[in-house]
């Protein structure tokens, strides 16, 4: 009878620390939505938010043919936090898009060979609650990218 007891208890606490771990991730979006406008507000930003949270500023849309989410990109970008600290920078840097961030993989297909984007990505779109290196977790990151070409 003990034992049940216990398993009984052990049951209820893992369920409720899970469930008070969804509310705050489904929170953190609200959380950052709120960030990134106020960021939009203060630096005057003409763009757009995509149905995932994703804010972005197509400066130069570039050629018509965009990238897929299975294309290797080559960009250059820098990524800073919302107060402007630089955390990296890279020139002509390649990858497999869906090997990226969601906000990458969402954002580059919206401009074309040539093309260049400003994207503010909310946390679960870029290193979530764990961070990455400098960037602390569930924090809103912006990037400053170029797509230079890309391969399908």
């Amino acid at each position: 009878m003990i034992r049940k007891s216990f398993y009984l208890l052990a049951g209820l606490l893992f369920a409720g620390i899970f469930i008070l771990s969804c509310k705050k991730d489904s929170n953190q979006a609200e959380i950052d939505h709120g960030i990134i406008q106020a960021y939009v507000l203060d630096n005057q930003l003409d763009g757009e938010f995509t149905g995932s949270g994703l804010y972005y500023v197509i400066i130069d849309s570039g050629h018509h043919v965009h990238p897929t989410v299975n294309s290797n990109v080559t960009v250059s970008y820098k990524c800073y936090s919302l107060e402007d600290v630089k955390y990296d920078e890279g020139d002509y840097y390649s990858s497999d898009l869906y090997k990226l961030i969601l906000g990458w993989q969402e954002g580059l297909q919206l401009i074309g060979e040539g093309g260049s984007i400003k994207l503010v990505v909310p946390s679960g779109l870029a290193y979530g609650s764990s961070g990455y290196g400098n960037i602390k977790g569930n924090e809103v990151i912006a990037f400053d990218i170029t797509l230079h070409f890309f391969t399908k």
